[in-house]
């Protein structure tokens, strides 16, 4: 028997896991299935809150109205059941002292001396006490106090109305009506009524009855109390809540009155920010918020007519440089062939008439330069420049580039240096444009240099590749550097318009560099030359989110007179598609990029051609 109670007992043991396990698996279905939902949801909310207005206002008043319901309300239903319990305490404390009365005069009258009749007195005089009707309006427990020795003919030990027992009474109040003379007592209790148990209040006192003490409690029953009670808490819930509804109705439309002109204004800005200058806002009466629509359209009208004025004159600048430019080729077709000739037999004239002639050849050839580039720049404000993009190796357009600039390099006695890798960086770009924006570059440090060198590296990432021209000459402030890239900028307004070029070299290589999708980028300090970084990406079509050079270059040594400091860009890591950086040859080169095997190209500012060293 034993063995087959075991087995049946493992069996149950067994099934309650696989349920339990089931039970688990699907709570855990169910929440992984139910949080994706509470998560939209939350999300829904923050974002409504974050982006609308009339939602954000409507909540929080429905929030504080709540809030304020809930206060007010627990605050005036505990005062209704604090009055509620109060009066029936009253009422219940005098009750019971007349009853105790009466309950005690009737037991020091009794003649009785039997049992029969001593149960009986008793009997009838609670149930008197009771006051049985329809109704019963209170139940008691009568109870000897313990430890009584005398008298031991006592017939009457406990009796208690409606099966109640002394278990009812709380214990601290049977304490207090047992170290107690004549006082009365209360307390709170709950007593069992069929199947409910029932608020109430159990008032104590003693009474005698032949010699013996007893606790006699009369119980009142709060059940009608707590009915009004609860009626009451449902009346204020229910209140509170249409209230809130009424509340938040009322917020809804207010702020909907409010933010919806609001919210029109800011869809109309949008689309003025966006061109269509002729949206104007619907105003409606003549409040606070109607003077601010007219005010919004009377204002969007006066920046429509000013950006048709400025759209207006700006269409007539850009016109008239593109005519004046292409009505000036002609005519300075003709100078400069005249110049030419001039210049070409100038060793036949006196002094004057030669210095002359070579200022007229140098003069035409800088005002033929400056009509090159406002044709240029006129192309790019008509909207009209293409990129013609095709792969090719960068490294080999610098080159180029260094090789076309020798003579001047030559001229101001300027080294200039590449560090590049020892392979290809095949980009896809635009020569033309890009030799554009090197030879630019180049030239503007070797103007800017005082004869110093010039440093040129190319380095390349996964995604782009950047090529940096550094001089270390006069250098610039960072508030110079930040506006080098401007039309007919100069650093120093007194400088003579002989020197440099015609003003609009780097404003044309920063719109070359816009076409590529790329970065053209200055760095300056005074007396420590500057830096100019142009980055490119390696595909058409693609961004940069960082470029393979920094900047700000770091501090090198350079061969030159002792204790002179100069800065050259090195890349801090060797470049992902192969090859060394170098720097220039020389017994005091400076830190460079480590490698097995360094290759660079110098081009001595002394010669027209460059020389293969190796450092």
């Amino acid at each position: 028997m034993w063995h087959a109670v075991r087995f049946r007992t493992r069996i149950w043991v067994k099934r309650a896991r696989i349920v339990g396990v089931r039970v688990a698996r699907l709570v855990g279905i169910g929440a992984s299935r139910l949080l994706p939902g509470i998560r939209y949801l939350l999300r829904s909310v923050h974002r409504k809150w974050r982006r609308s207005l009339q939602f954000r206002t409507v909540l929080t008043t429905l929030m504080l109205a709540i809030s304020s319901f809930a206060v007010v309300g627990a605050y005036l239903s505990n005062q209704i059941a604090n009055n509620l319990f109060q009066e029936r305490l009253v009422q219940a404390e005098s009750e019971t002292r007349y009853n105790v009365k009466q309950v005690q005069d009737t037991f020091d009258g009794a003649q009785v001396t039997d049992q029969s009749s001593v149960i009986t007195l008793v009997y009838d005089t609670l149930n008197a006490v009771e006051g049985r009707g329809s109704v019963i309006q209170r139940r008691y427990v009568f109870e000897a106090m313990p430890e009584q020795t005398k008298p031991r003919n006592r017939w009457v030990e406990s009796r208690a109305s409606d099966q109640l027992t002394i278990s009812v009474i709380p214990p601290e109040l049977r304490k207090a009506v047992q170290d107690s003379g004549k006082e009365q007592f209360w307390a709170s209790t709950e007593f069992p009524v069929g199947t409910e148990d029932r608020p109430g209040i159990a008032v104590g006192n003693k009474v005698t009855f032949n010699g013996t003490v007893y606790e006699l409690y009369l119980i009142y029953d709060l059940n009608t109390a707590q009915k009004t009670l609860d009626e009451i808490q449902n009346v204020l819930l229910a209140g509170g809540a249409v209230l809130a509804l009424l509340i938040g109705a009322v917020a809804w439309y207010v702020t909907r009155n409010v933010v919806s002109p609001v919210s029109h204004a800011a869809l109309v800005s949008e689309k003025l920010a966006a061109g269509q200058l002729q949206e104007r806002m619907v105003v409606k009466g003549e409040d606070e918020v109607a003077r601010l629509g007219a005010s919004f359209n009377h204002m969007a009208a006066s920046l429509q007519e000013q950006i048709t004025q400025l759209a207006t004159l700006s269409q007539m600048q850009q016109r008239f440089v593109s005519d004046v430019s292409h009505e000036l080729r002609t005519p300075l077709t003709t100078v400069r062939m005249a110049a030419e000739v001039l210049y070409d037999a100038r060793e036949d004239f006196d002094p004057v008439n030669k210095r002359s002639a070579e200022l007229l050849y140098n003069q035409v050839e800088r005002f033929q330069s400056l009509l090159a580039d406002l044709l240029e720049i006129s192309r790019f404000d008509a909207g009209v420049a293409t990129l013609d993009a095709e792969p090719g190796d960068i490294v080999q357009l610098v080159s180029h580039v260094m090789e076309g600039v020798a003579p001047v390099a030559a001229e101001y006695g300027s080294q200039i240096t590449l560090n590049a890798p020892a392979g290809s960086i095949i980009v896809d770009m635009d020569d033309r444009r890009i030799d554009r924006i090197l030879r630019n570059l180049v030239l503007n440090a070797l103007e800017h240099g005082e004869g110093r060198p010039v440093n040129i590296s190319v380095a390349a990432n996964d995604h782009a590749v950047a090529v940096a021209v550094r001089d270390h000459g006069i250098g610039m402030a960072p508030a110079e550097a930040a506006r080098v890239f401007d039309r007919f900028w100069r650093a120093d307004p007194a400088r003579a318009r002989t020197t440099g070029g015609s003003g609009l070299g780097l404003s044309i290589a920063a719109e070359d560099t816009k076409l590529h999708n790329g970065w053209l980028q200055a760095w300056g300090r005074k007396g420590s030359g500057a830096n100019f970084r142009l980055t490119l990406p390696l595909h058409q079509g693609e961004t940069i989110t960082k470029s393979p050079l920094q900047l700000e270059p770091v501090d090198v040594g350079l061969h030159g007179a002792a204790g002179q400091r100069t800065m050259l860009l090195l890349d801090p890591a060797p470049a992902p598609r192969g090859g060394n950086q170098v720097a220039g040859s020389g017994p005091d080169d400076g830190p460079r990029a480590p490698g097995p095997a360094d290759a660079g190209t110098t081009y001595p500012g002394t010669a027209g051609t460059g020389t293969k060293e190796r450092s």
